[in-house]
């Protein structure tokens, strides 16, 4: 066989394997599961719960326990992440993740309006936080857990 001197290394091809996460990396990740499980449900019915109101399908107080139990999990995650040491390698994967979190609490804030001031269009204000912190956190999950099921 003939080897080609100076040649570049092959690019990764889209798909190709990723290496395997270390030990600490793994480490990190299973940490972050848990949190991560619960703030996925709470994002999800939060945004449930403003589609189910906007469709009357829920009332205003239905909505308002919606919410509310979905900041108390943001807030408890952020405490949570921020406890989390995670390695020099995910510090960046990490600091999407926490962003993220904000993000939903920004979010759930702002859905909380609707109940100071009954204007529906706090619904509409919240969606592009969530939907951020939606990418964020898909973009953190690719990276520990790749494969995870990502519902449309």
């Amino acid at each position: 066989a003939t080897v080609c001197r100076g040649a570049a290394p092959r690019p990764v091809l889209p798909g190709a394997p990723r290496p395997a996460l270390t030990a600490a990396e793994e480490a990190y990740a299973a940490a972050l599961w848990p949190i991560h499980s619960e703030v996925k449900v709470s994002a999800l019915r939060m945004t449930f719960g403003g589609l189910s109101y906007k469709m009357k399908e829920i009332d205003r107080a239905t909505l308002r326990a919606r919410v509310e139990a979905a900041r108390q999990t943001y807030h408890k995650a952020a405490l949570r992440i921020r406890a989390l040491q995670p390695p020099p390698s995910l510090q960046k994967v990490h600091a999407e993740y926490a962003e993220a979190v904000q993000l939903y609490e920004q979010s759930a804030a702002e859905m909380g309006k609707v109940f100071k001031d009954g204007r529906d269009d706090h619904l509409l204000a919240a969606y592009p936080l969530s939907r951020e912190a939606g990418e964020k956190m898909l973009r953190a999950g690719d990276v520990l857990w790749p494969g995870e099921y990502v519902p449309n």
